[in-house]
């Protein structure tokens, strides 16, 4: 499958909760980004794409092929840049990565800093 273009410097952030930080559920993720805009799912539009939060993932998915929906790695395909997430307590890993209006990784990939963060 052919990958869509990101620009050079393209960046996806998680501008809050920040890395560390000790939060409660649900927790309120915001979603940033630098360098391209936000689309929705569907929408072809040159250097532009959607969020994916990874979710306590160890192992990033195929850049290759549409990304899975599940648990671990969750859709936000009409172009959210925020969500509350329901957390068990305990330590967690956030982080983002932009798809295109497939839902396939940019090449390069946009993507976050991996986070972590403590639910209590």
């Amino acid at each position: 499958m052919v990958r869509s273009p990101a620009p050079e410097g393209a960046a996806a952030e998680i501008v809050s909760p920040t890395n560390g930080a000790t939060v409660s559920s649900p927790v309120k993720v915001v979603f940033g980004l630098e360098g391209m805009e936000v689309a929705p799912a569907g929408n072809e539009q040159k250097n532009s794409g959607h969020h994916h939060l990874l979710i306590d993932l160890d192992t990033m998915p195929n850049m290759d092929m549409p990304l899975p929906a599940n648990d671990q790695v969750v859709h936000f395909g009409k172009g959210q840049t925020e969500t509350e997430l329901e957390l068990e307590p305990g330590t967690h890993t956030l982080q983002l990565l932009l798809g295109d209006y497939r839902h396939v990784p940019h090449q390069p990939p946009v993507t976050s800093e991996k986070i972590t963060i403590t639910v209590e």
